[in-house]
């Protein structure tokens, strides 16, 4: 008696690498991508119309770097029973501890695997299972030796220095705001938002604007990116892996 296929939801960049990504998918035997979002503010509503088996959820939506990351807090709080997997464009030791935190069954980066590990990687984590290759379980090991613990603990710290006007331009960063746009929307120079950004990273021990992403996501309760307006799509042919619509596009079964 054969079993019934994986329900799989994808949410990625765009239209064209959801759909390239299903039809690799789907050419494996057992899977069956039912649903697709491209956009954080479609993420939720598609996945709750479609109730997959196994959610994929790739760290850059259509708003920007990191912005599939913003919406893990409500996915967890929403679907804590719905396993899913976060798909990274390489293995960043960062955003595989962060994935995890958020609650991820198992990472997946493209970069280092092929579409066979992919599917391999779906079907453990549906039979409740978790996974990570040995690079990545490396950087979870690694997340709890005591250097981090003590960044870790530094950073909380830091949470409690900043201003509210910091607080404010670290909320705009996470929005994916450049630093221009945050200068406008405050009514500030440019010069004085890198002023603040400078202060920011000295406070919290940062580098870069992903780790401070990041921070913000996981320590700021920082709300959803608004979500962008969608350009228009071509037509697609019916007999293709999946029909738009609504903005994500999805499959009855």
């Amino acid at each position: 008696m054969a079993h019934a296929a994986l329900r799989i939801f994808l949410a990625d960049t765009n239209q064209l690498v959801c759909r390239l990504l299903a039809e690799a998918i789907e050419k494996e035997p057992g899977f069956c991508v039912t649903a697709c979002a491209v956009s954080s503010g479609e993420l939720m509503t598609a996945l709750r119309r479609s109730q997959p088996d196994v959610a994929l959820i790739g760290a850059h939506l259509q708003e920007g770097p990191l912005s599939g990351f913003a919406r893990l807090p409500e996915l967890r709080a929403e679907l804590p029973h719905l396993p899913w997997i976060m798909l990274l464009d390489r293995t960043d030791p960062e955003l595989v501890v962060d994935a995890f935190r958020a609650g991820a069954r198992g990472v997946y980066s493209r970069s280092d695997s092929d579409i066979g590990m992919l599917c391999k990687c779906i079907r453990r984590v549906a039979e409740g299972q978790v996974w990570a290759d040995s690079t990545q379980l490396q950087c979870l090991l690694e997340a709890f030796a005591t250097p981090h613990m003590l960044k870790e603990a530094a950073r909380d710290r830091g949470l409690s220095l900043l201003t509210a006007r910091e607080e404010t331009v670290v909320r705009l960063v996470a929005e994916g705001m450049g630093n221009r746009e945050i200068a406008q929307h405050l009514n500030l120079s440019e010069h004085t938002v890198k002023n603040y950004l400078f202060r920011i990273f000295e406070k919290l021990g940062f580098s870069n604007r992903v780790e401070l992403v990041l921070y913000a996501i996981a320590r700021l309760n920082q709300p959803e990116p608004p979500a962008s307006q969608a350009p228009k799509q071509p037509p697609v042919p019916s007999d293709c892996v999946a029909c738009r619509a609504g903005g994500a596009w999805g499959r009855s079964q």
